[in-house]
């Protein structure tokens, strides 16, 4: 990890803004996106980026912002790592934004999470707080290698049953579904199933499959190779360098999907996901206890 000073924090745009406190990841998650040279990363991935003088940077942002609006976090790093176990600036953020009456919409794969649930509550009290957990893979071996050193799925969903308690509003992400490893009806039944249990308001799918670029694809081959023998050869025949590569059974898995969330009164869209996690009324209704039986 190395620390550097930002020069700026937070962006904005159509009414959206979001941060990214932590650049890199330890997570160590076999598909992760934010390895594309695309974002053009000098630094080993894992050498996390700490941009030390965030909550600085964002106080002075939202003293000069005249519209509340929800702050969005997580979407390229994730804001609780290891790293904030020590250091926490995500929680020195969240104090900032509570301070000036702002909303916070967070995404995380961990239950560290859970060391600031008394600082969600009260901004969800105060504006509005929406904490999104990805779930990929209902089977906890299989997560262990998908996802290595972050905490595994049933802990994910003891962090949203939690939440639940708190009244405190949950978006799942189902994504991504990775072909002929966790692209079956049983998976995604289980994780619908839990969302369900656990009264998540949306859960986001962007088509069953995940998507590929220069950097992630090799890092993502190399784990196929470890774990998946003969797999990534699967991959190349079927895909060769896509970018998008949907499941065979993205139709069918998608239909369950829409049904199931259908049938249950879940957000099932990334417009509708998206739409109530950038809304921030001026009256915002908290979960009453009647959601508590959902």
């Amino acid at each position: 990890m190395h620390f550097v000073d930002a020069k700026g924090i937070l962006t904005c745009s159509s009414g959206r803004c979001g941060m990214n406190i932590y650049r890199g990841c330890t997570h160590g998650c076999i598909y992760c996106d934010s390895r594309s040279r695309c974002y053009q990363f000098t630094h080993p991935f894992e050498d996390i980026e700490v941009k030390q003088n965030a909550p600085e940077l964002l106080e002075k942002a939202l003293k000069s912002k005249r519209q509340k609006c929800m702050i969005g976090t997580g979407a390229m790093s994730d804001p609780y790592m290891h790293c904030e176990e020590n250091l926490r600036l995500t929680r020195k953020c969240l104090e900032i934004i509570h301070r000036y009456g702002f909303g916070a919409a967070i995404q995380t794969k961990s239950d560290r999470i859970l060391q600031d649930i008394d600082l969600l509550e009260e901004i969800n009290r105060s504006a509005k707080c929406v904490v999104q957990m990805t779930l990929t893979t209902y089977d906890d071996d299989l997560c262990r290698i998908l996802e290595p050193n972050v905490c595994n799925t049933k802990r994910r969903l003891e962090v949203l049953e939690e939440m639940r308690k708190r009244r405190i509003p949950t978006i799942v992400w189902m994504t991504p579904i990775l072909p002929f490893i966790n692209d079956t009806e049983e998976n995604i039944t289980s994780i619908l199933e839990e969302c369900i249990r656990v009264g998540v308001r949306g859960v986001i799918d962007f088509g069953m499959g995940l998507t590929l670029r220069e950097g992630d694809r090799e890092y993502y081959y190399a784990a196929l190779d470890k774990h998946f023998p003969g797999m990534k050869e699967r991959y190349i025949r079927r895909y060769g360098n896509a970018y998008e590569l949907p499941s065979p059974k993205a139709r069918e898995l998608m239909e369950i999907f829409q049904r199931f969330c259908k049938e249950n009164g879940i957000l099932s869209t990334p417009y509708e996901c998206f739409q109530y996690l950038n809304d921030l009324p001026d009256k915002y209704p908290q979960m009453s206890i009647f959601d508590l039986t959902i």
